[in-house]
């Protein structure tokens, strides 16, 4: 299939509005925002940009739900029921759902494809558990009668996602959000909303009750206004750690409440009795992932320095064989990077790693033919020091920096000075050393000799990373408050 073919297979209905208290409304102004393909840089849809007064309209929209609508005063099993007619929905728009990601984002489509059927598996797994949560504990308090803890929605939420995952990102915010009776403010971002207005669409062909979900896109400044409206009892970001730390500094004023999903610079602890083949091939693989567009990519790779220059041959070789290319073609390894400031960071960080000496040792270019696009070869750097830029910032792409370590004990402390603590690896087949390491590392997540990670159980980062945790059990309780209520005599 083509770019164009699968442009033509996205079928949204109302671009030009807002889907706001259960109806598709035109925005405050005229004001638009461009979606360009990464492949052609051409622009490829036109959507609708909510400014200051769509989002007090969808809060109030949000609110008028929670307080007074039936949504907050339904049993969980029951809500339940809505996010399998939700998750069904999704899965009924699986085709568009994976060309959307595709053409905003410029993903491999063999990729893509299969979004939706992730989407609508979160759906089920957190309507599952409506039968196991404890959404009511009962206590015997030490000066008698009876009590409980019950956990009750937290209240109006404003959901705000970023360019590079936003179909999987989103669900894990609405899913727990909407098991716990919250209602929901889904801002999307400005490079990537056709995903958001699929989800209204889904929304509004099932019957959710209105406001319960309001689903705009906008830029920073409307954003900012939507996160100080006093409407919104809690905020759940996705994105960089500099705009985590803004709006935390935001919601500390009236202390509402956050989760923050954040930026990362996530170490691979490579040992001794991985061979250099098998640690090269699995961390490529990971690298390729979304061009390397995720902010849990292992994109620091520690090593005994005896093998350092192994390790560099390695990864060259491997790097000389991937095909950066259209995401169409069954035989690309990488499509380009979502957009032409994107393409510009990393350009700027490859220079910069060159600057402070760091050896280029594959890659750092433009792909061979490849003039039009935002596409940048797979790039590797040697002889990196841990306090290089490049090493201590988060490039967002396809950039690994290759770390000599004097002994494993100097690995994780190379792996732990970092501001940020998202995700990790340890590349070994002793499962006890894996463990015993991953207990050191600070980090949210360590994987044994892959990238991985596991929204089932939970996703979330240590230091600048991130607060609170996304997925499973874990992702559902900062969408409730804890309540203690002490009665007389238990309930009769």
């Amino acid at each position: 299939m083509s770019v164009a073919e699968g442009i033509k297979t996205i079928q949204v209905k109302h671009p030009d509005m807002l889907f706001i208290g259960g109806e598709w409304v035109a925005p405050s102004t005229a004001g638009k925002i461009e979606v360009v393909s990464p492949m052609t840089e051409e622009v490829v849809f036109t959507v609708a940009e909510a400014r200051e007064a769509d989002m007090d309209r969808a809060v109030a929209a949000a609110r008028k739900a929670f307080d007074f609508g039936p949504w907050s005063r339904m049993t969980p099993k029951e809500r339940a029921g809505w996010l399998l007619r939700f998750g069904d929905g999704i899965k009924a728009r699986a085709d568009e759902l994976g060309h959307s990601w595709t053409n905003q984002m410029g993903v491999l489509y063999k990729m893509a494809q299969y979004t939706a059927l992730g989407g609508a598996g979160t759906m089920a797994k957190y309507a599952a558990l409506a039968d196991t949560f404890v959404f009511e504990e009962p206590h015997t308090p030490s000066d008698g009668g009876a009590g409980l803890l019950v956990r009750e929605p937290v209240g109006v939420v404003a959901a705000i996602v970023p360019w590079n995952a936003p179909l999987s990102l989103a669900i894990n915010k609405l899913a727990p959000a909407l098991l716990a009776g919250c209602t929901v403010i889904l801002k999307s971002s400005p490079e990537t909303p056709l995903e958001g207005y699929i989800l209204a669409e889904v929304a509004e062909s099932i019957g959710l009750p209105p406001g319960v979900l309001n689903v705009v896109t906008a830029h920073r400044p409307a954003s900012e206004h939507l996160i100080r409206n006093p409407g919104v009892d809690k905020v759940s970001f996705t994105g960089s750690s500099a705009a985590g730390k803004r709006i935390a500094s935001i919601l500390g004023e009236r202390m509402a409440r956050y989760t923050m999903e954040l930026g990362g610079k996530s170490a691979a602890v490579v040992l001794d009795d991985v061979g250099v083949e098998e640690a090269v091939q699995s961390l490529t693989g990971g690298l390729c992932v979304m061009s390397g567009q995720v902010c849990a990519a292992l994109t620091r790779v520690i090593v005994p320095r005896r093998r350092h220059d192994e390790f560099v041959d390695g990864f060259a070789t491997v790097f000389k064989g991937l095909k950066p290319g259209d995401p169409y073609d069954p035989a690309s390894h990488l499509g380009p990077l979502a957009m032409g400031r994107q393409l510009e960071r990393v350009e700027g960080y490859i220079a910069k790693g060159k600057e402070e000496g760091a050896t280029l040792a594959a890659g750092g270019g433009r792909p061979a033919g490849l003039n039009r696009g935002y596409y940048i070869e797979p790039t590797l750097f040697a002889n990196v020091d841990n306090s290089m830029t490049i090493a201590q910032e988060e490039i967002f792409g396809p950039v690994i920096s290759l770390i000599p370590a004097e002994s494993e004990e100097d690995a994780i402390r190379i792996a732990n000075d970092s501001v940020y603590g998202l995700n990790g690896a340890v590349m070994t087949h002793d499962n006890r050393r894996a463990y015993e390491i991953a207990r050191q590392m600070r980090t949210g997540t360590v994987a044994q000799n892959r990238f991985r990670i596991n929204f089932d159980i939970a996703f979330g980062g240590f230091k600048q990373s991130g607060l609170g945790r996304e997925g499973g059990r874990e992702g559902l309780l900062p969408y409730l408050e804890a309540k203690t209520i002490l009665l007389d005599g238990p309930l009769a």
